[in-house]
Protein backbone atom coordinates (compact mmCIF):
# COMPACT_ATOMS: atom_id res chain seq x y z
CA UNK A 1 0.00 0.00 0.00
CA UNK A 2 1.43 3.24 -0.87
CA UNK A 3 2.35 5.72 2.05
CA UNK A 4 3.19 9.41 2.27
CA UNK A 5 6.93 10.47 3.13
CA UNK A 6 6.74 13.49 5.31
CA UNK A 7 9.51 16.45 6.14
CA UNK A 8 10.79 14.51 9.52
CA UNK A 9 11.82 16.73 12.39
CA UNK A 10 15.55 16.64 11.80
CA UNK A 11 17.08 18.14 14.74
CA UNK A 12 14.81 20.08 18.52
CA UNK A 13 12.99 22.47 17.79
CA UNK A 14 13.06 22.72 14.13
CA UNK A 15 10.42 24.18 11.74
CA UNK A 16 11.68 24.26 8.56
CA UNK A 17 14.64 22.46 6.36
CA UNK A 18 15.80 22.28 3.45
CA UNK A 19 15.55 19.55 0.81
CA UNK A 20 18.92 19.24 -0.47
CA UNK A 21 18.78 16.23 -2.81
CA UNK A 22 16.88 12.85 -3.46
CA UNK A 23 19.37 9.86 -2.75
CA UNK A 24 17.60 7.18 -4.71
CA UNK A 25 15.69 7.72 -7.94
CA UNK A 26 12.38 7.35 -8.28
CA UNK A 27 10.91 3.71 -8.99
CA UNK A 28 14.11 1.86 -7.76
CA UNK A 29 14.20 -0.68 -4.24
CA UNK A 30 15.60 0.73 -1.38
CA UNK A 31 16.63 -1.27 1.91
CA UNK A 32 16.10 -0.55 5.50
CA UNK A 33 18.54 1.89 6.79
CA UNK A 34 19.70 3.37 3.04
CA UNK A 35 19.53 7.32 2.89
CA UNK A 36 16.40 7.90 0.82
CA UNK A 37 17.16 12.11 1.05
CA UNK A 38 19.60 14.38 2.43
CA UNK A 39 17.84 17.62 4.58
CA UNK A 40 20.42 20.63 5.25
CA UNK A 41 19.28 22.50 8.66
CA UNK A 42 20.70 25.75 9.79
CA UNK A 43 24.22 23.62 10.74
CA UNK A 44 24.19 20.77 9.12
CA UNK A 45 23.20 17.66 6.78
CA UNK A 46 20.77 14.97 7.63
CA UNK A 47 20.68 11.87 6.00
CA UNK A 48 17.10 10.87 6.28
CA UNK A 49 17.11 6.48 6.35
CA UNK A 50 14.56 4.40 5.45
CA UNK A 51 12.36 2.58 8.14
CA UNK A 52 11.89 -0.61 6.07
CA UNK A 53 12.27 -1.33 3.02
CA UNK A 54 10.54 -0.27 -0.14
CA UNK A 55 10.27 1.55 -3.91
CA UNK A 56 10.17 5.79 -3.95
CA UNK A 57 7.11 6.09 -6.27
CA UNK A 58 6.94 9.89 -6.79
CA UNK A 59 9.10 12.77 -5.81
CA UNK A 60 6.56 15.70 -4.44
CA UNK A 61 9.03 18.07 -3.60
CA UNK A 62 12.02 19.34 -5.70
CA UNK A 63 15.98 19.21 -4.20
CA UNK A 64 16.34 22.25 -2.68
CA UNK A 65 13.32 23.55 -1.62
CA UNK A 66 12.46 24.92 2.31
CA UNK A 67 9.54 22.57 3.28
CA UNK A 68 8.05 22.96 6.63
CA UNK A 69 8.44 19.97 9.33
CA UNK A 70 5.41 17.43 8.32
CA UNK A 71 4.76 18.24 4.34
CA UNK A 72 5.05 15.70 2.68
CA UNK A 73 7.68 15.12 0.53
CA UNK A 74 7.31 12.01 -1.57
CA UNK A 75 5.09 8.73 -2.37
CA UNK A 76 6.97 5.28 -1.43
CA UNK A 77 5.30 1.82 -1.62
CA UNK A 78 6.00 -1.54 -3.13
CA UNK A 79 7.11 -1.87 -6.85
CA UNK A 80 3.69 -3.17 -8.07
CA UNK A 81 1.36 0.02 -6.73
CA UNK A 82 -1.00 0.90 -9.43
CA UNK A 83 -0.13 4.46 -10.48
CA UNK A 84 -3.84 5.48 -9.90
CA UNK A 85 -3.59 4.24 -6.24
CA UNK A 86 -0.44 6.59 -6.71
CA UNK A 87 -2.29 9.52 -8.07
CA UNK A 88 -4.98 9.14 -5.79
CA UNK A 89 -3.14 9.05 -3.01
CA UNK A 90 -1.59 12.44 -3.68
CA UNK A 91 -5.01 14.05 -4.89
CA UNK A 92 -6.60 13.65 -1.12
CA UNK A 93 -3.64 15.70 -0.17
CA UNK A 94 -5.76 18.86 -1.16
CA UNK A 95 -4.58 21.88 -2.34
CA UNK A 96 -1.16 23.77 -1.60
CA UNK A 97 0.48 20.00 -2.30
CA UNK A 98 3.68 21.05 -4.56
CA UNK A 99 2.88 19.06 -8.25
CA UNK A 100 5.21 15.94 -8.29
CA UNK A 101 8.17 16.15 -10.35
CA UNK A 102 9.14 14.40 -13.17
CA UNK A 103 10.85 10.62 -12.77
CA UNK A 104 14.31 10.52 -12.85
CA UNK A 105 16.73 7.84 -14.05
CA UNK A 106 19.94 9.50 -14.23
CA UNK A 107 22.34 7.72 -11.57
CA UNK A 108 23.75 10.32 -9.12
CA UNK A 109 27.16 9.07 -10.88
CA UNK A 110 26.18 10.32 -14.73
CA UNK A 111 27.08 13.47 -15.60
CA UNK A 112 24.33 15.97 -15.78
CA UNK A 113 22.50 15.99 -18.94
CA UNK A 114 21.48 19.20 -20.88
CA UNK A 115 17.51 20.25 -20.97
CA UNK A 116 15.60 19.42 -23.55
CA UNK A 117 14.61 21.99 -25.71
CA UNK A 118 10.93 23.50 -24.82
CA UNK A 119 8.18 23.34 -26.76
CA UNK A 120 6.72 25.84 -29.35
CA UNK A 121 5.93 29.53 -27.55
CA UNK A 122 7.57 27.78 -23.86
CA UNK A 123 9.78 30.53 -22.01
CA UNK A 124 13.04 28.78 -21.92
CA UNK A 125 14.61 29.55 -18.45
CA UNK A 126 17.82 31.52 -18.89
CA UNK A 127 20.90 28.75 -17.85
CA UNK A 128 24.10 30.78 -16.83
CA UNK A 129 27.16 29.78 -19.55
CA UNK A 130 31.17 30.29 -18.85
CA UNK A 131 33.09 31.57 -21.59
CA UNK A 132 32.84 29.74 -24.87
CA UNK A 133 29.02 28.81 -24.66
CA UNK A 134 29.92 25.63 -21.74
CA UNK A 135 26.86 25.25 -19.22
CA UNK A 136 27.18 25.47 -15.76
CA UNK A 137 25.81 22.56 -14.02
CA UNK A 138 24.78 23.44 -10.25
CA UNK A 139 22.42 21.82 -7.60
CA UNK A 140 19.26 23.54 -7.30
CA UNK A 141 20.59 24.20 -3.56
CA UNK A 142 23.14 26.06 -4.73
CA UNK A 143 21.25 28.11 -7.41
CA UNK A 144 19.16 29.48 -4.94
CA UNK A 145 21.88 30.30 -2.53
CA UNK A 146 23.94 31.91 -5.10
CA UNK A 147 20.97 34.06 -6.32
CA UNK A 148 20.22 34.82 -2.41
CA UNK A 149 23.88 35.99 -1.92
CA UNK A 150 24.64 37.72 -5.39
CA UNK A 151 26.95 35.12 -6.13
CA UNK A 152 28.25 34.72 -10.39
CA UNK A 153 27.85 30.91 -11.31
CA UNK A 154 30.66 31.71 -13.38
CA UNK A 155 33.07 32.75 -11.19
CA UNK A 156 32.76 29.35 -9.18
CA UNK A 157 34.59 26.16 -9.34
CA UNK A 158 32.21 23.40 -8.30
CA UNK A 159 33.71 20.92 -6.58
CA UNK A 160 30.88 17.92 -6.73
CA UNK A 161 30.95 15.12 -9.77
CA UNK A 162 31.72 16.24 -13.28
CA UNK A 163 32.42 19.87 -11.88
CA UNK A 164 29.10 20.04 -10.35
CA UNK A 165 28.53 23.35 -7.85
CA UNK A 166 27.19 22.57 -4.70
CA UNK A 167 26.55 24.38 -1.61
CA UNK A 168 30.30 24.47 0.08
CA UNK A 169 31.40 26.13 -3.07
CA UNK A 170 29.16 29.00 -2.93
CA UNK A 171 29.44 29.66 0.61
CA UNK A 172 33.43 29.13 0.02
CA UNK A 173 32.70 31.59 -2.85
CA UNK A 174 30.75 34.15 -0.38
CA UNK A 175 33.43 33.65 2.27
CA UNK A 176 36.31 34.73 -0.70
CA UNK A 177 33.45 37.97 -1.95
CA UNK A 178 33.09 39.16 1.69
CA UNK A 179 36.80 39.60 2.17
CA UNK A 180 37.50 40.81 -1.31
CA UNK A 181 38.58 37.89 -3.33
CA UNK A 182 35.86 37.50 -5.42
CA UNK A 183 33.38 40.08 -6.11
CA UNK A 184 29.58 39.02 -6.05
CA UNK A 185 27.40 39.05 -9.08
CA UNK A 186 25.64 42.57 -8.52
CA UNK A 187 28.02 43.84 -6.06
CA UNK A 188 29.03 46.77 -8.13
CA UNK A 189 25.23 47.66 -8.84
CA UNK A 190 24.55 47.34 -5.06
CA UNK A 191 27.07 49.45 -4.07
CA UNK A 192 26.07 52.61 -6.65
CA UNK A 193 22.56 52.11 -5.43
CA UNK A 194 23.18 51.84 -1.90
CA UNK A 195 23.54 55.63 -0.13
CA UNK A 196 27.08 56.28 1.10
CA UNK A 197 27.70 57.07 4.93
CA UNK A 198 28.62 60.74 5.15
CA UNK A 199 32.32 59.14 5.60
CA UNK A 200 31.81 58.92 1.82
CA UNK A 201 33.09 55.06 2.39
CA UNK A 202 31.77 52.36 -0.16
CA UNK A 203 30.30 49.52 1.35
CA UNK A 204 28.70 46.00 0.48
CA UNK A 205 25.44 44.64 2.60
CA UNK A 206 26.58 40.63 2.34
CA UNK A 207 23.05 39.26 2.70
CA UNK A 208 22.91 36.77 6.04
CA UNK A 209 23.23 33.28 5.69
CA UNK A 210 20.79 30.76 7.30
CA UNK A 211 23.70 29.44 9.50
CA UNK A 212 24.71 33.11 10.43
CA UNK A 213 21.09 33.39 11.08
CA UNK A 214 20.80 30.40 13.35
CA UNK A 215 23.67 31.49 15.03
CA UNK A 216 22.57 35.10 15.74
CA UNK A 217 19.46 33.83 16.90
CA UNK A 218 20.89 31.24 19.13
CA UNK A 219 23.64 33.49 20.77
CA UNK A 220 20.49 36.17 21.28
CA UNK A 221 18.55 33.68 23.02
CA UNK A 222 21.37 32.18 25.56
CA UNK A 223 22.35 35.88 26.90
CA UNK A 224 18.41 37.00 26.78
CA UNK A 225 17.15 33.55 28.80
CA UNK A 226 20.72 32.60 30.35
CA UNK A 227 21.40 33.96 33.72
CA UNK A 228 25.84 34.00 32.66
CA UNK A 229 28.33 34.14 35.66
CA UNK A 230 32.02 33.81 35.04
CA UNK A 231 34.92 32.63 36.95
CA UNK A 232 38.44 33.30 36.08
CA UNK A 233 41.57 31.29 36.83
CA UNK A 234 44.90 30.67 35.36
CA UNK A 235 46.88 27.74 35.35
CA UNK A 236 50.56 26.65 35.07
CA UNK A 237 51.29 24.58 32.19
CA UNK A 238 54.58 23.97 32.17
CA UNK A 239 54.58 20.28 33.60
CA UNK A 240 51.16 19.63 30.64
CA UNK A 241 53.33 20.96 27.61
CA UNK A 242 56.12 19.30 28.45
CA UNK A 243 53.34 15.63 29.16
CA UNK A 244 52.42 16.81 25.96
CA UNK A 245 55.91 16.62 24.21
CA UNK A 246 56.64 13.68 25.60
CA UNK A 247 53.10 11.80 23.94
CA UNK A 248 53.68 13.18 20.82
CA UNK A 249 57.20 11.79 20.44
CA UNK A 250 57.59 8.82 17.76
CA UNK A 251 53.65 9.48 17.14
CA UNK A 252 52.49 9.89 13.57
CA UNK A 253 48.64 10.87 15.27
CA UNK A 254 49.32 14.50 17.30
CA UNK A 255 47.70 15.23 20.46
CA UNK A 256 46.85 18.69 20.61
CA UNK A 257 46.94 20.92 23.94
CA UNK A 258 43.14 21.33 23.17
CA UNK A 259 43.32 17.83 23.28
CA UNK A 260 44.40 17.56 26.54
CA UNK A 261 42.17 20.14 27.81
CA UNK A 262 39.08 18.05 26.73
CA UNK A 263 40.39 15.19 28.53
CA UNK A 264 40.99 16.99 31.72
CA UNK A 265 37.13 18.84 31.60
CA UNK A 266 36.53 15.02 31.81
CA UNK A 267 38.37 14.61 34.63
CA UNK A 268 37.05 17.58 36.54
CA UNK A 269 33.49 16.70 35.85
CA UNK A 270 34.50 13.39 37.41
CA UNK A 271 35.93 14.85 40.19
CA UNK A 272 32.68 17.50 40.65
CA UNK A 273 29.50 15.80 39.26
CA UNK A 274 27.00 18.55 39.48
CA UNK A 275 28.65 20.07 36.66
CA UNK A 276 28.20 17.63 34.13
CA UNK A 277 24.44 18.92 33.57
CA UNK A 278 21.93 20.25 31.37
CA UNK A 279 19.09 23.12 32.36
CA UNK A 280 15.31 21.68 31.22
CA UNK A 281 12.12 23.72 32.29
CA UNK A 282 11.23 21.25 34.68
CA UNK A 283 14.71 18.90 35.84
CA UNK A 284 18.00 19.37 35.55
CA UNK A 285 19.62 16.74 34.24
CA UNK A 286 22.46 14.71 35.25
CA UNK A 287 24.62 12.66 33.58
CA UNK A 288 26.79 9.54 34.18
CA UNK A 289 29.62 9.72 31.01
CA UNK A 290 30.65 13.12 29.82
CA UNK A 291 30.44 14.25 26.39
CA UNK A 292 32.26 17.62 25.78
CA UNK A 293 31.45 19.90 22.68
CA UNK A 294 34.58 21.91 20.54
CA UNK A 295 33.92 25.13 18.87
CA UNK A 296 35.23 25.04 15.46
CA UNK A 297 35.57 28.19 13.06
CA UNK A 298 34.21 27.35 9.01
CA UNK A 299 33.65 29.54 6.25
CA UNK A 300 30.01 29.30 6.72
CA UNK A 301 30.13 30.06 10.85
CA UNK A 302 31.18 29.20 14.10
CA UNK A 303 29.82 25.26 15.21
CA UNK A 304 30.10 23.18 17.77
CA UNK A 305 29.92 18.97 17.28
CA UNK A 306 30.09 17.14 20.74
CA UNK A 307 32.91 14.38 21.39
CA UNK A 308 31.25 11.40 22.81
CA UNK A 309 32.06 9.72 25.76
CA UNK A 310 35.47 11.51 26.84
CA UNK A 311 36.24 10.27 30.33
CA UNK A 312 36.11 6.51 28.62
CA UNK A 313 38.33 7.00 25.99
CA UNK A 314 42.11 6.88 25.44
CA UNK A 315 44.66 10.20 24.62
CA UNK A 316 45.03 9.12 21.81
CA UNK A 317 41.06 8.21 21.12
CA UNK A 318 40.33 12.02 21.80
CA UNK A 319 42.87 13.33 19.62
CA UNK A 320 41.30 11.25 16.83
CA UNK A 321 37.95 11.88 17.75
CA UNK A 322 38.48 15.48 17.57
CA UNK A 323 40.52 15.61 14.49
CA UNK A 324 37.48 13.71 12.68
CA UNK A 325 35.17 16.61 13.81
CA UNK A 326 37.12 19.61 13.16
CA UNK A 327 37.91 18.17 9.36
CA UNK A 328 34.08 17.09 8.31
CA UNK A 329 32.72 20.43 10.29
CA UNK A 330 35.12 22.32 7.65
CA UNK A 331 33.89 20.33 5.24
CA UNK A 332 30.04 20.94 5.81
CA UNK A 333 30.26 16.95 6.87
CA UNK A 334 28.67 17.15 10.19
CA UNK A 335 25.35 15.27 11.29
CA UNK A 336 22.93 16.76 13.21
CA UNK A 337 23.35 13.90 15.86
CA UNK A 338 26.91 14.98 16.09
CA UNK A 339 26.07 18.62 17.24
CA UNK A 340 23.16 17.77 19.54
CA UNK A 341 24.06 16.65 23.69
CA UNK A 342 27.20 18.04 25.63
CA UNK A 343 27.22 19.64 28.98
CA UNK A 344 30.05 22.03 28.10
CA UNK A 345 31.77 23.75 25.37
CA UNK A 346 35.19 24.52 25.55
CA UNK A 347 36.48 27.24 22.82
CA UNK A 348 39.98 28.30 22.41
CA UNK A 349 41.27 31.36 20.69
CA UNK A 350 44.99 31.06 22.05
CA UNK A 351 46.14 30.52 18.69
CA UNK A 352 45.45 33.98 17.82
CA UNK A 353 47.07 35.16 20.66
CA UNK A 354 43.81 36.31 22.73
CA UNK A 355 45.24 36.34 26.50
CA UNK A 356 41.47 36.38 27.89
CA UNK A 357 37.77 36.16 26.59
CA UNK A 358 34.17 35.48 28.02
CA UNK A 359 32.21 33.10 25.59
CA UNK A 360 28.13 32.49 25.44
CA UNK A 361 27.10 29.51 26.64
CA UNK A 362 25.37 27.10 24.26
CA UNK A 363 22.31 25.64 25.64
CA UNK A 364 21.08 23.77 27.04
CA UNK A 365 24.49 23.16 28.09
CA UNK A 366 25.23 24.09 31.98
CA UNK A 367 28.80 26.29 30.85
CA UNK A 368 31.64 27.16 28.42
CA UNK A 369 35.37 27.57 28.68
CA UNK A 370 37.20 30.21 27.24
CA UNK A 371 40.56 29.51 26.59
CA UNK A 372 43.29 32.23 25.91
CA UNK A 373 46.91 31.73 24.79
CA UNK A 374 49.94 30.75 27.04
CA UNK A 375 52.15 33.44 27.86
CA UNK A 376 55.64 33.69 30.25
CA UNK A 377 55.08 35.54 33.40
CA UNK A 378 57.25 35.92 36.47
CA UNK A 379 55.11 34.29 39.54
CA UNK A 380 56.17 33.53 43.39
CA UNK A 381 56.94 30.02 44.19
CA UNK A 382 57.94 28.76 47.91
CA UNK A 383 58.59 32.23 48.40
CA UNK A 384 60.84 32.94 45.06
CA UNK A 385 60.02 34.43 41.97
CA UNK A 386 60.83 32.06 39.05
CA UNK A 387 59.09 32.60 35.47
CA UNK A 388 56.36 30.10 34.58
CA UNK A 389 53.93 29.24 31.43
CA UNK A 390 50.59 30.39 32.56
CA UNK A 391 47.17 29.93 30.43
CA UNK A 392 44.16 32.26 31.26
CA UNK A 393 40.68 30.80 31.54
CA UNK A 394 37.20 31.76 32.14
CA UNK A 395 34.27 29.69 32.54
CA UNK A 396 30.76 31.15 31.92
CA UNK A 397 27.83 29.19 33.88
CA UNK A 398 24.59 29.05 33.89
CA UNK A 399 23.20 29.89 37.42
CA UNK A 400 19.79 28.32 36.82
CA UNK A 401 21.45 24.52 36.50
CA UNK A 402 24.94 25.41 39.05
CA UNK A 403 25.59 27.65 41.72
CA UNK A 404 28.69 29.29 42.48
CA UNK A 405 30.40 27.59 45.18
CA UNK A 406 29.92 24.19 42.30
CA UNK A 407 31.61 25.99 39.81
CA UNK A 408 34.23 27.62 41.77
CA UNK A 409 35.12 23.77 42.81
CA UNK A 410 35.34 22.32 39.05
CA UNK A 411 37.31 25.22 38.10
CA UNK A 412 39.75 24.27 41.02
CA UNK A 413 39.66 20.86 39.99
CA UNK A 414 40.43 21.64 36.46
CA UNK A 415 43.33 23.59 37.41
CA UNK A 416 44.60 21.18 39.48
CA UNK A 417 44.72 18.55 36.51
CA UNK A 418 46.14 20.79 34.39
CA UNK A 419 49.25 21.52 36.35
CA UNK A 420 49.18 17.68 37.46
CA UNK A 421 48.74 16.39 33.93
CA UNK A 422 49.43 12.39 35.14
CA UNK A 423 45.99 12.57 36.33
CA UNK A 424 44.88 12.91 32.63
CA UNK A 425 45.88 9.85 31.66
CA UNK A 426 44.41 7.97 34.38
Amino acid sequence: MAEILRMPEVAANTTEAILESWNVPVNTRYAAGDPIVTVETEKAAVDVEAESEGVLLRILVDAGTTVAVGTPIAVWGTADEPASQVDALVASLGNGQAPPTAPSTTPSSAPPQPEPPAGPGAETPTEPVRDGGERIFASPLARRLARELDIDLTAVVGTGPHGRIRRRDIEAAAASASTGNVAPANAKAKAQEAEPPASGAGFVDVPNTRMRNAIARRLTESKRNTPHFYLRAGARVDALLRLRQQINTGQDAKVSINDLLVKAIASAHSSVPDMNVQWNDASIRHFSGVDVAVAVATDGGLVTPVVRGVDSLSMTGVATATKDLINRAKEHGLRQDELEGGTITITNLGMYGTEDFAAIINPPQAAILAVGATRQEAVVADGAVTVATMLRLTLAVDHRAVDGAIAAQWLKAFVDVLENPLRILL
